[in-house]
């Protein structure tokens, strides 16, 4: 049974609004024991997107973030057929605080390969979604890339300065090479942001698969750039976190990653 997106969007949108927004800023928060953030609506949405997906394409299992890790790697033992790779809710800290910026991200992943995938930013009702090969689109406008003729000096950068080393993250705050900085807390978003051209230039030292799955599809599918700080393809289905570094303008991208490079990354 063929997965087609708008069919996807139609059945996953309306729960995220659903589930997520009468909860926002109106739930009590706890901590796994990864040190994340977890609330009643990472849980309430992920069984609701779950149920929703099984009951249109039963063949398809799921993945989602709040399943344990025993549970993901039996999964991901058997996922050549196919399985979704759901973040519920990413952004939970922001949500537990009240911060409006957070989404749900959802990828089909089959044949070791991301083939649809979805990022929805409910506060915003902006759905971003790409299919491979098809392209990449924002609320059904397409995403494309735009040469921005812009050098580093007066890019902006989308940096997670937490998860890089010390070393990285003190030369990127003491001697940017950009004009300036921005991480909102959602890696999902954000790399949806990069794909839309709201910023042009991305840093992320930590990503699980549901972080980056949808959103690497999303801009590859716009046209942009991203791989490891090692340079290795950001996608690995496993459960091992994977650096980006990532433009949407491909010309951006060799300085961007030289610069990187140079200072230790």
């Amino acid at each position: 049974m063929a997965v087609e997106l708008e069919q996807l969007c139609a059945v996953v949108l309306p729960l995220a609004r659903q589930e997520l927004l009468p909860r926002f800023n109106r739930v009590a928060a706890a901590v796994k024991a990864d040190g994340s953030v977890v609330t009643e609506a990472d849980l309430a949405c992920q069984q609701a997107v779950s149920a929703a997906l099984a009951a249109h394409w039963p063949q398809i299992p799921l993945l989602g973030e709040e399943m344990t890790t025993a549970e993901q790697q039996r999964l991901l033992a058997d996922s050549a057929a196919g399985l979704w790779c759901l973040d519920p809710l990413d952004g939970t800290s922001n949500f537990a605080a009240g911060i409006p910026y957070f989404a749900l991200a959802l990828a089909y992943i089959r044949h070791g390969e991301v083939q649809l995938g979805l990022v929805y930013d409910p506060v915003r009702d902006e759905c971003f979604s790409a299919a491979r090969g098809q392209g990449a689109w924002l609320n059904g406008v397409p995403l494309r890339t735009r040469a921005t003729g812009l050098a580093l000096a007066r890019c902006v950068a989308l940096v997670d300065f937490k998860r890089l080393t010390p070393a990285l993250a003190t030369r990127l705050a003491c001697s940017p090479p950009f004009a300036s900085q921005r991480n909102f807390g959602s890696s999902a978003l954000d790399w949806c942001q990069l794909a839309a051209g709201r910023g042009q230039l991305y840093l992320h030292g930590r990503q699980n698969l549901w972080d980056y799955a949808a959103g690497s599809l999303i801009l590859a599918e716009a046209g942009g750039c991203a791989e490891t700080l090692q340079g290795e393809p950001v996608l690995h289905v496993g459960l091992q976190p994977r650096s980006v570094v990532a433009t949407l303008d491909p010309a951006l991208f060799g300085p961007w990653r030289a610069w990187i490079a140079a200072a230790g990354g």
